[in-house]
Parts: C-alpha cells; structure tokens; sequence
C-alpha cells in the first residue's frame, strides 16, 4: 500500500491511513509505502534554494516551520507516553536537514548529491508518524529508509532501480519483518547505489517506489491510495460529467500518466507489467469506493476511454536552412540533446520535405534542453546552417487514450472535428503505431474548452458506454 501526500496530509489523514493498513494487515502482510505529508517536498526544496541563494533567515524560518509541523501532528497523534521519544527524533531529523541546508548556505550551491540526501526527510518525517501511529493503534509497526530497501544507479535527481540487487536487498531487510507480524513502513521516493550513496527517483517517485518493492516481494497486488475515487474519463475540475472507470490496462494507465494525468508517476508500472501484478486506484478519504483496477486486460476496451492534459508544456522548433540538411541527422542530435538533459520528449513530429521538427517539452526543463541543443548546435547556428530555434511557451497537450482506438475508423474525425467546432487549432499531432494514444499541440487558453469538446464527442460521460465507437 502507499500513501499519497494527502492521505498522510494532516494529523487526521495520517490516523485514517493507519487504520487501513492495521485492517489490512490482519487479513495478509502488508508493506506500506509513504510520500511526504503535502507541500512538505516543495518547503524543503525552497529552504535549500535558500540555502544556495545566502538566504540565511528564511532559511531558518523554513526549518522552524517545518519542525513546528511535525510536533503539532505528532501531539496530535500519539499518547502522552509516546510523545518524548518521538519528538526528539523529529527534531533530530529537521536538525540533520538543517545541517545540509547550512552547508549549501556556505557554499553558495545546492549539489545534486546533497539534494537527493536531504530532500528525503520529508518521507522520513511522515514515516516515523506513521509507524508510531499504527503502533499507538494496536499495530505494530517500524518505520524504514526506503535507501535500505531500493539500490540504484548514481543518477541523482531521477535515479534508476537495479532490479536484482534490490530484489536481494529488499527481501533481505523485510521478509523477517513480515514473518514476526511488523508492518514495515518505507519512505518513498529515496533509494542509495550499491555503495550507500542517497539517489532519489524523481519527484513523485513514492508511487515509484512502492511498485519497484512490489516488483521485487512478488506481492498479490499493489494498492495506491490518493485522494480521488479512481481513474477519471477527464479532468472533474474541468468536465462536469466525468466517470470512474472501473478497470484499465497498464498501457492505458501509463499513457494517460505520461500524458498528464496525476494519479500516477509515469514510471510506475513498467516494474509491475512482467509480474502482472495488479494495481488499485484507492481512495483514502473514501476507502469504500471501489476505484480503479489496472491490469493487463479489461473486460471492454472500444474507442477512446479517457481524455488528458497538460498546460505548462513548450514547443521548441528547430529548422535546417539548406533542404541538403539531412534532417534525420539533425532530429538526432536534438533528441540526444534532450537525452543528455535527462528530460523526456513528450511529442515528437516533422515535415515530410522541408528539413523540419517539433519536439514537445514540460515547460520546467526548457532551460536545460536548449542550453544542450545550443551546445550541440553551436557550429551549425553560428554558420546560419539552423535558423534559430524557436520556442513557444503557449501551447498546451491534449491525448486520448484507449486500447480500443487502433482500427476503429472514425475517431481521429471525431477528435479533430470537435475541436475544429470550437474554432480551436491544432498546431502539431502525433500517434504511435499502436494507436493507444492521439495526441495533439493546441494554444493552452483553449486546453479547457478543448477537453470539454473532445470528451462530449466521445461520448465519455455516459454512464452506460465504456468506450465509443464511431
């Protein structure tokens, strides 16, 4: 089981996941896998850009903020014999933080590997009121470094999983524990190398890591609680008739991840597809729903099943002046580029003739993107063999996804038909070979309005069709 950062998001919320995990854990062993309460990752994040911009005051007035948090929920929680212990390892974690906070404050930088080992605390701080949570309640319960259980690679900031070593590692440090009747509660979203070193996988990595230990303990299933009833047909903020879809498959639910939705980090079922090991879409607020189940396979998968988004995404274009400018080549580069920055291409399309092409971004890593193509580039621009390349920050994703979609005609008209009655352009389109996803560039004023359109085509909000054929 793990535990999104708002079903552990208050004192109230942390009591209600602990009495999910004690229900669950006296029916079969349970590992349980926490991300940081809400806002917790981005305060500690803030307090080392702090740090690293001599900011020494609000700096402190961050870790004050962040220690005051955790005792107030800790007193909150635990009875009264209980508390000292648990308070003095609160202030000893927000201390260890501070200490690397400190060191970034002298140095005047935030190194990658000091982040990766400080920005943790926030899952070991949710962990430790957890455990001590669940015991209170009449559940034992230890809470453990996930940097005990996941070894890695050396890539800070998005570190990758060795699957072998962690699998050794962590049926090493948790069988025992289930074997004596413990829950073991494991902080998200942190792992070390086969030396030790703290890696990190990402943000929103907790999700991450529970499939990654799920993958390696061969577990019956792996259960995600959140603060939604499932897998949505679209986005409730944004459509009124959106529906719960009682079932997906891995590819769709990692498609629509991928292409926006937040229910899950993109990356969290690829260590679960070979295992079919089944995932369920809880709500933590509302246990009693059934959410979602995503598997290999579904009862029905006709036509689009669900519609997704993304603003906050840029389009970078780049363009050889001379048509004798081999235009694979110089795709090439700009992909490897891309690659070196470590930033995932979300879009990908170009023109038949003319030495042209777009790739689709998140807006975030921009910076880092063109600094590579630059640097890759650099002879062809000085020259005037590129134009310049051009970046366009107004633009937003839309994506269908379905299993269904492939050699069901009609769905792309529907598609671009709905959007073409709403006076909305589409600036670029791609689609794999699979056809389980369409997606398109369109300006992000209109994402919104688009969405609605599309969704109402398909034909989504019907409670009595899971998919739509043309």
């Amino acid at each position: 089981m793990k535990f999104g950062g708002t079903s552990v998001g208050s004192p109230e919320a942390i009591r209600r996941a602990a009495e999910i995990a004690k229900q669950a854990a006296a029916e079969r062993p349970v590992l349980v896998v926490s991300s940081a309460m809400s806002k917790v990752t981005d305060l500690l994040l803030d307090t080392m850009r702090l740090g690293e911009e001599g900011e020494e005051e609000a700096l402190q007035q961050s870790l004050s903020a962040l220690e005051r948090n955790h005792l107030a929920a800790a007193r909150e929680l635990l009875p009264e014999e209980s508390l000292p212990a648990v308070e003095q390892r609160i202030r000893d974690l927000v201390a260890a933080f501070g200490r690397t906070a400190a060191g970034m404050l002298m140095l005047g930088e935030r190194p990658a590997r000091s982040v990766d080992e400080a920005v943790s605390t926030g899952e070991k701080l949710s962990c430790l009121l957890l455990a001590e949570t669940l015991c209170a309640i009449g559940c034992r319960a230890e809470a453990v470094s996930g940097s005990d259980a996941i070894v890695t690679d050396a890539g800070f900031g998005a570190a990758a999983p060795l699957t072998e070593e962690t699998a050794e590692k962590a049926r090493a440090l948790l069988t025992p524990r289930f074997e004596s009747g413990l829950v073991p509660i494991v902080t998200g979203f942190n792992a070390a190398t086969k030396q030790g070193v703290p890696t990190t996988l990402g943000r929103g990595g907790s999700d991450f890591s529970a499939s990654i230990l799920a993958a390696a303990l061969d577990a019956g299933e792996l259960w995600i609680w959140t603060d939604v009833d499932g897998i949505l047909t679209g986005d409730p903020r944004v459509v009124d008739d959106v529906r719960i879809l009682a079932d997906v498959t891995y590819n769709e639910a990692a498609e629509l991840a991928y292409n926006g939705a937040k229910v899950l980090h993109p990356a969290t079922l690829t260590p679960l597809i070979e295992k079919d090991i089944p995932v369920r879409i809880k709500n933590s607020f509302r246990p009693e729903a059934p959410g979602t189940r995503i598997s290999s396979h579904v009862a029905e998968a006709n036509g689009v099943r669900a519609i997704t988004s993304m603003p906050s995404v840029t389009l970078i274009s780049i363009e050889a002046v001379s048509l004798t400018m081999s235009g694979a080549q110089l795709m090439a580069r700009a992909l490897e580029a891309a690659a070196r920055a470590k930033v995932d291409v979300l879009l990908l399309t170009r023109s038949s003739f003319r030495q042209n092409f777009c790739m689709l971004i998140r807006t975030e890593d921009v910076e880092a993107v063109i600094e590579n193509l630059r640097e890759e580039l650099a002879l062809e621009l000085a020259h005037g063999y590129v134009h310049p390349i051009e970046i366009d920050h107004s633009v937003g994703l839309l994506a269908t996804v379905g299993e269904g979609m492939k050699g069901t005609p009609g769905l792309a008209g529907r598609l671009f038909a709905s959007l073409s009655e709403r006076g909305i352009n589409i600036i670029a389109i791609a689609q794999g070979s699979s056809e389980l996803t369409t997606a398109v560039v369109i300006l992000e004023e209109a994402l919104q309005d688009a969405v609605r359109a599309v969704h109402a085509a398909c034909r989504l909000g019907e409670p009595s069709r899971q998919a739509i054929r043309s």
